[in-house]
């Protein structure tokens, strides 16, 4: 075996070492979510990878109104394990969909 392919086999060990990447982790911590509250998971608004796996914020649709602009949605933060399976999850938010943040100075 030469340097070169001994190189590309190393690189190649280390992607599948690395685990899922960032989209398969946000598909299925959505499908998990939605699996254990029941509820509609909309979009993801934040990820990060960690040193202990990932952390999310995924904003869900918690109460279907008419019109759509009063439907209550809810921020939940994810935390999964580095292989992407969701290990814990809270409510940090809950608004209406029409309703922006308040600005915040500074």
């Amino acid at each position: 075996m030469t340097d070169t392919s001994r190189k590309t086999d190393n690189k190649s060990n280390t992607q599948a070492d690395d685990g899922p990447g960032p989209i398969q982790v946000l598909r299925h911590a959505r499908e998990q979510l939605t699996e254990l509250t029941g509820l509609t998971a909309e979009s993801v608004s934040s990820f990060e990878r960690t040193e202990d796996g990932w952390e999310l914020e995924v904003e869900v649709l918690e109460l279907a109104r008419v019109p759509d602009t009063m439907s209550l949605l809810a921020t939940y933060a994810v935390t999964l394990e580095p292989g992407g399976d969701l290990t814990g999850y809270r409510r940090v938010r809950r608004y209406e969909r029409g309703r922006a943040d308040p600005r915040q100075s500074g």
